[in-house]
């Protein structure tokens, strides 16, 4: 068979371009359609759905056939879906500001470019803007491979009715900024977030000792310093760098390759089950020897995995405790319930922060 000539190739991908149009459009339709018939049913509508998302994405990566790797794939449905749900409702989404942070890419990763994503300064905010029902769900950071949790997030969850819908895993980069101005060989100091500076510590021993490291409040911040700054950089991430237009003059300055940051989607919503499930429990322990013990006993007995422990001070008494612990499986799995029902014995409280899609891209 005769090879195809460039004008022809291009023809066929003109008319699988048209066909893709015509299927887009279809889905659409198809949205708006299920949108009609949530509405029909009454009550509290809910648009969004973390579990059919899940299901959905990870269906495009397991049935891929290629040359396009899953990730990749899932990325454009992610898109699709994300301008699909735009006509049921655009959905606002807080997240810790300002913009330009990496909790804004992961904002984006997680529920797509057609939403309304609103910067906020404090991790406390975007909690009320959420429990206040201004904005739907929220995106705050909970724990980094580098530095480990995110105290503010998990205090948070201490007093707040919020529930854990969904998680991000985002991969973290890091790099030297400069600005227009910028002297290089006259900077005095490098502005970053306090994480940010600790997670690059060694690449700072090494290239710019005797640079002063001034902690900011966020990376996007320190980006904005150099607008005014000669003798001074700044690390942030590469949405940093194009939103204020700044030059990478060293990438991926971070200690460990690897290094990659956690993510929570708060809502108001309880999330059904979707296949491949964590959850997150906040327990109060009696103030007696070997409580800890009791609390993790039951998940060895069940078969539970537990993947994460972690003890925050209570503020109901000197030296009491909570612990937050995430597992796999949903509250709503035999095994997992068997579990819940032995802790609510053992423990002064229980309460389920959410259980949730593992995150899929």
């Amino acid at each position: 068979m005769a090879e195809l000539t460039l004008d022809q190739l291009r023809a066929r991908i003109d008319a699988v371009d048209d066909q893709l149009k015509t299927l887009l459009n279809a889905r659409a339709q198809l949205a708006q359609q299920v949108a009609e018939a949530k509405l029909s049913e009454g009550g509290e509508v809910v648009f969004y759905r973390p579990e059919r998302e899940a299901q959905v994405l990870r269906r495009v990566q397991e049935g891929n056939p290629g040359p396009l790797d899953g990730e990749t794939l899932a990325k454009l449905f992610r898109e699709i879906m994300s301008a699909c749900l735009a006509l049921e409702e655009r959905l606002k989404v807080a997240f810790l500001g300002p913009e330009g942070t990496f909790t804004q890419q992961a904002a984006l990763k997680h529920f797509g470019h057609a939403v309304q994503a609103l910067p906020f300064g404090t991790i406390d905010e975007v909690f009320r803007e959420v429990e206040s029902g201004n904005a739907r769900y929220g995106v705050v950071p909970v724990e980094n491979s580098t530095e480990g949790v995110v105290n503010h997030t998990l205090d948070s969850f201490v007093t707040s009715p919020l529930k854990i819908c969904g998680e991000v895993e985002l991969r973290i980069h890091h790099h030297l900024l400069i600005g227009p101005h910028t002297q290089e060989s006259r900077i005095t100091r490098v502005y970053s977030h306090q994480q940010t500076l600790a997670q690059c510590r060694q690449w700072l021993d090494a290239h710019m000792p005797g640079v002063e490291r001034v902690a900011v409040s966020s990376n996007a911040k320190a980006a904005r310093h150099l607008k005014d700054e000669w003798n001074a950089a700044a690390i942030a991430g590469q949405v940093a760098a194009d939103m204020y237009g700044l030059t990478v003059r060293h990438a991926n300055i971070e200690d460990q390759p690897d290094n990659t940051t956690r993510f929570l989607i708060i809502g108001r919503q309880h999330t059904p089950a979707s296949g491949v499930d964590k959850t997150s429990l906040l327990v109060r322990t009696k103030n007696l020897p070997g409580a800890l013990f009791g609390v993790l006993k039951p998940f060895r007995d069940a078969g539970v995995d537990l993947t994460r422990v972690e003890s925050r001070p209570s503020r109901q008494g000197t030296w009491s405790y909570v612990f937050f612990m995430d597992f796999e499986g949903h509250q709503d799995d035999p095994a997992v319930a068997q579990v819940l029902r032995v802790l609510e014995q053992e423990a002064l409280e229980v309460r389920v922060l959410g259980s949730y899609p593992k995150a899929v891209i």
